[in-house]
C-alpha cells in the first residue's frame, strides 16, 4: 500500500466520524441528501464495518438521488479503501465534485482520483487524460454492446433456420397420400394446407429461437448488481444464477453479464 493510502486509511476514520454526526465533507449545512433512508442505512451499516451493505445502501440511496454528492463520496471512499475497486473510486470521486463543484476538499479528493489511477495502472496500462480515457472507454463499451447486439441477431437466426430445417416434411408416404385427399375446406386450402406437424414444428422453431437469444448486458462505471437487475426486471437472485461465479460487490467496469428472461 502507498503511503497516500495508508494516510488516506487514516483520514476515512476520521471522516466516518463527521459524516456520523452530520456534517457534509465540503462543510456544508445537514442536507436533504443526509436525510434520505438509504444513506442513512448505508452510514449506520459503515459504523457496524458492514462494507459490502453500506456500498449497496449508498447505491440505492443514489437511485433515490443519482444527483447525491454525499452518496457518491460515501462509494468512492469505500471503494478506494475497504473494497478495493478503484476504477470505482474515480468514477464516484469524479461524481461528487460534479455535483459539488464548489467542495471545500476539491483538491485534496483530485489527489485521491490521481493516486487511485496509479493503483489501477499497475494492474493494466497507463492511462491517458482523464476526459481521453473516459472517451475511449464510452466507445468501447458502445461497440462491444453493437457487436453483442449483433451476434444475438445472428444467432437467433441461424437457430430458426436450423429449428426450420429439422422440422422439414419427409418424403410422401401412405399418411401423406391420405392427407393430400383430404385438404382442409377452404376458398385457399390449396395454398395453405400443411402436413400434420408443420404447425407444432413452427412453433418449437420460434420456441428455439426465443431460447437462443440471450440478453446480456456490459456493466458501466457506478453500476451495481442490483440496479441492473431492476433496469432488466429481474430479481438479483436470478441474476445471480444466470452468472455462476459473479461477485457482485466485485463487478469490473466493461464485465458483460447475461440476463435472464423476466
Amino acid at each position: 500500500m502507498s503511503f497516500g493510502n495508508r494516510l488516506w486509511s487514516g483520514v476515512f476514520a476520521v471522516w466516518i466520524g463527521i459524516t456520523l454526526s452530520g456534517c457534509l465533507p465540503s462543510g456544508q449545512n445537514q442536507s436533504d441528501e443526509e436525510k434520505e433512508p438509504h444513506y442513512v442505512l448505508g452510514l449506520s451499516r459503515v459504523n457496524a464495518m458492514d462494507y459490502q451493505g453500506a456500498i449497496q445502501a449508498f447505491a440505492e440511496s443514489l437511485e433515490v438521488n443519482p444527483h447525491s454528492a454525499a452518496a457518491h463520496f460515501q462509494l468512492a471512499m469505500l471503494y478506494e479503501n475497504k473494497e478495493p475497486d478503484p476504477a470505482a473510486a474515480i468514477y464516484h470521486y469524479q461524481q461528487y465534485l460534479k455535483f459539488n463543484p464548489d467542495a471545500g476538499n476539491a483538491e485534496i479528493i483530485k489527489q485521491h482520483i490521481a493516486s487511485c489511477k496509479q493503483e489501477l495502472a499497475a494492474d493494466v496500462m497507463p492511462l491517458p487524460s482523464t476526459p481521453a480515457a473516459q472517451k475511449q472507454i464510452n466507445q468501447l463499451i458502445e461497440q462491444n454492446q453493437k457487436l453483442q447486439d449483433e451476434v444475438n441477431k445472428w444467432r437467433a437466426y441461424y437457430a430458426s433456420q436450423l429449428a426450420a430445417k429439422n422440422q422439414a416434411s419427409p418424403a410422401p408416404g401412405p399418411d401423406a397420400a391420405q392427407s393430400s385427399a383430404n385438404p382442409v375446406s377452404s376458398p385457399s386450402a390449396q395454398n395453405v394446407t400443411v402436413p400434420a406437424g408443420q404447425a407444432a414444428g413452427d412453433r418449437s422453431a420460434r420456441s428455439t429461437a426465443s431460447k437462443a437469444t440471450t440478453r446480456t448486458h456490459m456493466v458501466a462505471p457506478g453500476e451495481t448488481a442490483v440496479r441492473i437487475a431492476r433496469r432488466y426486471g429481474v430479481s438479483l437472485d436470478a441474476l445471480l444464477g444466470a452468472n455462476p461465479g459473479l461477485e457482485p460487490r466485485r463487478m469490473r467496469v466493461g464485465q458483460v453479464l447475461n440476463i435472464p428472461a423476466s
